[in-house]
């Protein structure tokens, strides 16, 4: 039997998914979403709020507070609904999304043309009427093809969709028992292995967020876990280098040994002297590891491969994403968002592609705009950036300068005795505009925001230069350097 027709099968619960549903029931229209896993997706149970939470643990450990691992380990716990059991309960989610009208499905879906989604669960089947489908499959962590690494210890295991794989991504980092059990790890290295090729712009690049591997790299080595992350450019190369040198910097006074300009080559399981892995690197070092964790990028191949995209008439040829326009659409009444379209992954930005699917679909004479996406590293301190460094300014043929200030040389900076960071944008000549901006240092996950604004508003910069920011911030000095670009400009 057929349910529906809805006006939206959403394939997905994750960030984008989930947000795409809640618009839709907004707007009054009917909604089915559909998801084989957690409803809520990486974000709540895997990703930002766990990570956030061991980051401020980990914070006020450094700064003196009384923080253990257990303490850190339960509150973890707690965050992610996950106390005294082994899974993650998404109760509160499906809940949620019930009370606001979705039908919430369980099972595997699949595309059985432009109209119709299939959905099976064990035993049962659903089959969907669909007025337009919204495909937010999410994405996995990558495995590389390193000599030797498939063969290391199950220690290192994780579930990902409940199929066991032998080395860390992420989302391996933040849920298994090993990681309740922190104190075990004393004396052991933890090796975040790196790739990253440079060439796309920062905010399409799903493998140049380091954001995860460093904020784990933080708060293990503050949790006096020893630990080296391995990086074959800077960390976080698509970032400003102002940025990379002081994220590379917090993790070394962190306790991290940060290899940069290197790349695993090979693991030899169990072949170091206390048993642990070892890595061998191209520069002909190699370090050692009790546990392996990965962050060499994303991929939605896995979902894409099995969704059935041919009976909608798409041929898929295996790439990790897919290929959509400013209206979010891969063909009539059928829309991709999050990660599996490839721009940056980030639950901010998957909230703000999923309503505007729902937007476009619903006739909104919208698009979806790209140009000024915020992105944060939540280490301590923060380093945040949106829009074009200046390199990518030149290369699209605009004539641009950058205006910076070292961060503890200013009053902000005397007060919270920083003496890492910085404060730069990237200015169109022509325009008077600023296309881009880069914060290292206290606060900059605050402050980037009025630097996003303007960006997106395309602001006059004599505007931004008579804007008033309040003293003693970040953002005072963002708008200090607003000022001193339109004085250049005059």
């Amino acid at each position: 039997m057929t349910e529906g027709p809805f006006d939206f099968v959403i394939i997905g619960a994750g960030a984008s998914g989930e947000a795409a549903a809640h618009y839709a029931r907004a707007r009054g229209a009917s909604v089915a979403i559909v998801d084989r896993d957690l409803f809520g997706g990486s974000c709540p149970f895997w990703a930002c709020m766990p990570s956030k939470t061991l980051l401020h643990a980990a914070e006020v450990r450094a700064h003196g507070g009384d923080y253990p691992w257990p303490k850190a380990s339960d509150r973890r716990d707690y965050m992610i609904v996950r106390e005294h059991r082994d899974y993650p309960d998404d109760g509160g989610h499906v809940r949620s999304l019930e009370r606001a009208g979705a039908s919430v499905i369980r099972g595997t879906a699949k595309l059985a043309g432009r109209a119709r989604v299939v959905v099976t669960h064990e035993t049962t089947t659903h089959e969907l009427a669909a007025k337009n489908v919204i495909v937010a499959v999410g994405s996995v962590g990558k495995v590389p093809p390193i000599e030797g690494l498939a063969q290391a210890d199950v220690r290192s295991a994780l579930w990902e969709r409940r199929e066991l794989v032998k080395a860390w991504t992420v989302r391996g980092t933040l849920h298994l028992h090993p990681a309740r059990e922190l104190p075990l790890w004393f004396a052991a290295r933890r090796a975040v292995l790196r790739s990253v090729d440079r060439g796309l712009p920062a905010w399409r690049d799903p493998a140049g967020m380091l954001h995860p591997a460093v904020g784990a790299a933080q708060y293990f080595a503050r949790f006096e876990v020893r630990t080296t992350i391995v990086a074959p450019h800077e960390v976080n190369p698509t970032d400003h280098p102002r940025n990379s040198r002081m994220l590379a910097e917090t993790l070394r006074r962190s306790g991290v040994d940060v290899r940069t300009g290197v790349r695993a080559q090979r693991v030899r399981p169990k072949a170091g002297p206390g048993g642990e892995h070892a890595v061998e690197l191209s520069d002909g070092s190699s370090v050692t590891a009790e546990v392996i964790q990965l962050s060499v990028g994303r991929t939605s191949a896995p979902a894409l491969k099995e969704i059935g995209l041919e009976t909608i008439g798409v041929a898929y040829e295996g790439a990790d994403t897919l290929t959509v326009g400013d209206d979010l659409r891969v063909t009539e009444n059928v829309y991709a968002i999050g990660d599996a379209i490839g721009h940056e992954l980030s639950t901010h930005l998957g909230h703000y592609e999923g309503e505007m699917a729902v937007r476009i679909a619903l006739g909104d004479d919208v698009r979806a705009d790209f140009s000024a996406i915020p992105r944060v590293v939540y280490t301590d301190p923060e380093a945040a950036a949106v829009g074009l460094r200046l390199d990518e300014a030149l290369k699209r043929g605009i004539d641009a300068f950058e205006e910076t200030i070292d961060l503890t040389r200013t009053s902000k900076g005397y007060i919270v005795e920083a003496d890492l960071g910085h404060v730069t944008i990237v200015v169109d000549r022509a325009n008077k505009i600023v296309v881009g901006a880069f914060i290292g240092g206290v606060g900059a996950g605050e402050a980037i925001h009025q630097a996003v604004l303007a960006v997106k508003l395309r602001t006059p910069i004599d505007t931004l230069a008579q804007t008033v920011n309040a003293f003693p911030t970040t953002a005072r000095e963002l708008g200090g350097r607003f000022a001193s670009a339109a004085l250049k400009l005059r």
